[in-house]
């Protein structure tokens, strides 16, 4: 069996993945090493704490902020910048891992700035409707989750409007997020479950619609779909 000597040894990613990873990657270690005590001295320990309190959404401060038509208008930024910190390594990694695979999919399909709409959109969606829409919510907000399935939701758009790749059955490509909500259920149940699904969920929609204008030919596939209706 020929090899190709001069292949990489990874897959290359297109760069607007390495753009949205690189951020979280470099948050995660900064705070991980001052947890480790690597950097920071003494205080460093609760750099993931004060990350949170910089970066997280707080659906208070949401509420505030509607009532207040917008102020603090700094604080909107929380509305993109939670995904940058994640509760644990752990949480982080998973996240990572799925941005890197699913982003190297979409983005090898879609333009980069489709993949930036598609993940703005997830990430705004999945916090607005997480600080709003669940009344008395306080938890905050963190994590690249709710970008991600705005990922998946354009992995599922891309095989829900190419047949081929789900065997012809185009509805087969809703399976993976189907398999997701059926796992964190099942992990609801006996874990216990909190309201961050609802964010990941509003990703995903987000993900998939953003997609019929974000993506190549999008528009017109979207005309379509609407003749046909």
């Amino acid at each position: 069996m020929d090899h190709d000597r001069n292949a990489p040894p990874l897959n290359p990613l297109p760069v607007i993945v390495w753009v949205l990873a690189l951020p979280l990657i470099a948050v995660e270690l900064l705070v991980s090493l001052a947890e480790a005590g690597l950097v920071g001295g003494a205080s460093g320990i609760g750099w993931r704490l004060q990350a949170v309190e910089r970066f997280a959404m707080f659906p208070s401060v949401l509420r505030q902020q509607v009532e207040a038509g917008g102020h603090p208008y700094v604080d909107l930024l929380r509305l993109v910048s939670y995904p940058l910190v994640h509760g644990s390594v752990t949480h982080a990694v998973f996240a990572l891992v799925i941005l890197l695979a699913l982003g190297k999919m979409v983005g090898e399909n879609f333009r980069w700035w489709g993949v930036v709409v598609v993940v703005l959109a997830a990430t705004v969606a999945g916090a607005l409707v997480y600080g709003l829409a669940i009344p008395a919510q306080r938890v905050p907000l963190i994590g690249a989750y709710p970008p991600v399935y705005g990922l998946i939701g354009a992995f599922t758009y891309l095989m829900w409007t190419n047949p081929g790749l789900v065997g012809g059955n185009k509805y087969r490509a809703f399976s993976m997020i189907g398999v997701l909500l059926t796992l964190q259920l099942v992990f609801g149940v006996v874990f216990g479950a909190d309201w961050t699904w609802v964010a990941e969920v509003t990703g995903f929609l987000a993900g998939f619609l953003t997609s019929f204008i974000a993506s190549p030919g999008g528009f017109r596939q979207l005309l379509a779909l609407i003749r046909q209706r």
